[in-house]
């Protein structure tokens, strides 16, 4: 009986460790200033676009 009691907490401690993880990446991802976000979001869309053409 006592292997339940490990997998148990090898469980609880997968979740608190996820959820480390999960926090740690939401921090940084508040980190940023709407400028900067603003800023990458353009970048990343410009490498995306096809180049334009003249008609």
């Amino acid at each position: 009986m006592r292997w339940w009691k490990v997998l148990g907490l090898a469980g609880v401690v997968g979740v608190a460790a996820t959820g480390v993880v999960i926090a740690r990446a939401e921090r940084k991802r508040r980190a940023y200033t709407p400028e900067e976000i603003r800023e990458r979001l353009q970048t990343r869309h410009a490498d995306l676009s096809p180049p334009e053409t003249p008609a």
